[in-house]
């Protein structure tokens, strides 16, 4: 071999040695700090958010308040920066919402008053304040407006109130006449299309009959009874007024014995059938109240290194449902537990950065507030973001990972040992990869895709603060447990959390994000197709 040769084959060794010898490098780092998340830290943690002084971090409440203090001097005690210019507390980006609630709402059918709740119910942002009386009203079958069955075609309902059943229909077969197979459609698994759609058309009022009024008022107790909050000067524009009622209100309403028929009649023939009801004097007396409040998403900053502008952001909510009565909805889990998750990963990379092995991009850390009020911290941080919104590479959201769902087995390891992971191959294959190859590599969970699919009737993609962020084709994943008994009940408490299993989803979390702002490539989006 000639001298020349070998020297040049020494350096290609050589560096080829170096290159495998700082992988391994950084490789060992990441699971240096990624211990340095742990059971006891997470534990310490919970037991203040999710305790009964915290009142349920209800947002815009006093325990919303504490959290996001408690949040604020965690993130200052790592000397994460605050980064939002121009306030006080740099840590806090203030949100301005609007917050309205009921006042006693009745409506009367020809002189029979019926009361809400035992009734009919309803959201405070999807309706506006209601006094008047209507003489006519419109039943409009299901309420679906689509290319393979329509309630509205034909039919002029600009400024009407109509009156539609829950669901969609099945012909004779059992078989749903929208999706031709025995699989719901997206008009009983996504509640706002027929809002949408109504509003679309110009209805001024839709009725929902909800056979399951009783069971669904107990369920949903918190959302009704509690207000709804929105973005100042936001909300469901999308949607018309909106009310659920009973059977017997519809049957007040409806000639006797008609609602059924002409339901069997559109499962008979396919095809939908409207009926103008007149003679009837509908008293709607809807009273609100609206007022001014404020929370905030807390925000620490890490910055990176040499690519420093180009930022990561991991994000989890920490608002939960407050207090009902005497209830304290402690929110251990939704989202306790995401929440000290971002403690914890925070203080693992700010702990590589003080040791001198900071990351070469930056990290957002932010706990969003709002989720449970409509995504709308999230909402609000990508409209108007503290750092520019085309520099974020990819959103990690961690809502509720400390459980096991009714799918697992809590009883055996083996079962539990799983995450739900949603959206990670939405917007970037890249990103799905990183996260499969950081799982193998360090945590050996149990990778759960059942909720990414798209035909899912959970539509788990959609409900969590990562949406926000896709919807502006940031890549993201979202890292879940899944529902269980306790999911938004008084019941969702400390003693519940499995905080082994929530440290190594944590851990996960953290390996994912490391790979992430320390590799040269920013992640490519490489999905571009409709959802």
């Amino acid at each position: 071999m000639k001298f020349k040769q070998a020297i040049s084959l020494f350096i290609l060794l050589f560096w080829t040695l170096c290159a495998i010898a700082q992988k391994a490098e950084i490789e060992n780092s990441a699971q240096d700090f990624g211990k340095t998340i742990t059971i006891e830290d997470l534990e310490t943690h919970l037991k203040v958010l999710a305790s009964d002084e915290y009142e349920g971090r209800e947002t815009g409440k006093k325990g919303q308040r504490l959290a996001a203090s408690y949040i604020a001097k965690h993130f200052k005690s790592l000397n994460l920066e605050g980064p939002v210019k121009g306030k006080k507390n740099k840590y806090f980006q203030n949100i301005p919402l609007q917050e309205s609630g009921w006042e006693n709402p009745t409506i009367t059918i020809d002189g029979k008053e019926f009361k809400f709740l035992e009734s009919f119910y309803g959201y405070p942002n999807s309706t506006q304040q209601l006094k008047e009386t209507v003489n006519d009203i419109v039943f409009l079958g299901y309420g679906i407006k689509d290319e393979k069955y329509s309630d509205y075609k034909g039919q002029n309902v600009d400024g009407k109130v109509i009156m539609v059943h829950t669901g969609e229909p099945v012909d004779n077969d059992g078989k749903y006449l929208v999706s031709g197979t025995n699989e719901k459609s997206v008009w009983s698994t996504n509640w706002r299309k027929k809002l949408e759609v109504a509003k679309g058309n110009g209805v001024k009022t839709i009725l929902i009959i909800d056979p399951d009024l009783r069971k669904n008022t107990k369920r949903m107790a918190p959302y009704i009874k509690g207000g709804g909050v929105k973005l100042k000067d936001g909300g469901d524009k999308n949607f018309a007024n909106t009310f659920y009622i009973s059977e017997e209100m519809a049957n007040a309403i409806l000639p006797k014995g008609k609602m059924e028929k002409w339901l069997n009649k559109i499962s008979k023939k396919g095809k939908s059938k409207s009926k103008l009801i007149k003679k009837k004097k509908i008293d709607l007396n809807i009273a609100k109240f609206d007022k001014e409040i404020n929370s905030s998403n807390v925000l620490g900053f890490l910055e990176g290194s040499d690519l420093k502008d180009e930022i990561l952001v991991i994000t989890s909510h920490y608002d939960h449902l407050g207090k009902r009565g005497k209830k304290v909805y402690n929110g251990a889990d939704d989202d306790g537990s995401g929440t000290v998750a971002l403690l914890e990963i925070a203080e693992a990379f700010a702990k590589a950065k003080e040791a001198g092995n900071g990351p070469r991009r930056s990290v957002l850390f932010m706990a969003v507030s709002g989720e449970e009020k409509g995504l709308l911290g999230s909402e609000f941080y990508v409209t108007n973001p503290v750092l520019p919104l085309e520099n974020s590479i990819a959103n990690l959201n961690i809502d509720m990972v400390g459980r096991t769902d009714d799918q697992h087995d809590k009883s055996d390891l083996k079962s539990r040992n799983y995450v739900y992971i949603i959206g990670s191959d939405r917007l970037s294959t890249e990103l799905h990869e990183i996260n499969e190859t950081a799982n193998k590599m360090y945590t050996d969970l149990n990778l759960d895709y059942k909720y990414n699919d798209k035909e899912d009737p959970n539509r788990f993609y959609y409900r969590s603060d990562h949406y926000n962020f896709a919807k502006n084709n940031i890549p993201i994943i979202f890292y879940f447990n899944g529902t269980h008994e306790d999911y938004h009940q008084e019941t969702d408490t400390v003693d519940k959390i499995e905080f082994d299993m929530l440290a190594k989803r944590a851990k996960l979390v953290f390996y994912t994000a490391w790979q992430l702002v320390n590799q040269d490539k920013r992640i490519e989006v490489n999905v571009f197709e409709e959802d």
